[in-house]
């Protein structure tokens, strides 16, 4: 089966902060997914005991992904090492198989050989993700970075949200024709177009159009719920989705 994963922000972010996202584990793990997004800027405060969080994940059975809300290069083009540096010490200190961050400011002259030497001596791999920016999120931003970064033998996939290039004006179909190879992790989630008002709303088992994007990547790539999941039994309608997202 294709492992499917749930971002804790799926939940809702003032139940999460009221909760803890610790208190998904169980619900995910009950429901049948393979790992739990845990995403730091749902964190109420100072920083969780991030070694007891991994060990409860691992304890069920599961696998995360770290989600960070930072930018590998910032608003000037310079790369930010050092915050990068702290995203990926938390992400070894949770156990997590992955760091998500954003592209963010992307320059014309990268420094990417830094970035190499950052990523290869770093105990977590790094995914980047297509957001909802017009300067991290566009297609041919997006295309550039990792040509590049492919090309130097930089150690980084791309998250693919399939909603989030609605946000930019971007086609999800010519973007994964396009970006296919670079594919690690996809973010599943359908988008509610109310009045131009952009949100994010459950897939439909029925709607192909978020599913065909998988038929361009490798099978059985690991993907994630990231719309909102409600109900009084959160276990049954996270299983509902996990399903449905396997047969992608």
């Amino acid at each position: 089966m294709s492992p499917v994963l749930v971002a804790a922000s799926a939940y809702g972010a003032s139940r999460v902060r009221q909760l803890g996202q610790s208190h998904f584990i169980d619900v995910v793990a009950d429901a049948g997914g393979a790992g739990i997004e845990i995403r730091r800027e749902l964190f109420t405060s100072d920083l969780p005991d991030l070694a007891r969080m991994g060990a409860a994940v691992a304890a069920r059975g599961l696998y995360c992904v770290y989600s960070t809300p930072i930018e590998l290069w910032d608003a000037d083009g310079r790369l930010q090492h050092e915050l990068l540096r702290q995203m990926l010490d938390e992400a070894a200190r949770l156990g997590a198989r992955y760091l998500k961050v954003s592209l963010g400011h992307y320059p014309a002259a990268p420094d990417l050989p830094d970035l190499k030497a950052q990523l290869e001596a770093a105990p977590v791999a790094l995914l980047v993700e297509n957001d909802q920016t017009a300067h991290g999120g566009k297609l041919a931003t997006m295309a550039r970075f990792l040509a590049a970064a492919h090309d130097i033998g930089l150690p980084v996939g791309l998250t693919f949200d399939i909603g989030n290039w609605r946000w930019v004006g971007e086609d999800a179909q010519q973007a994964a024709r396009l970006l296919a190879p670079y594919v690690r992790y996809v973010h599943c989630k359908a988008v509610l177009d109310d009045g131009g008002r952009l949100s994010a709303c459950a897939v439909s088992d029925a709607d192909p159009a978020w599913r065909t994007v998988f038929a361009h990547f490798t099978p059985g790539v690991q993907r994630a719920i990231e719309f909102p999941l409600e109900g009084a039994d959160l276990v049954a309608e996270t299983g509902r989705y996990i399903q449905i997202l396997e047969a992608a």
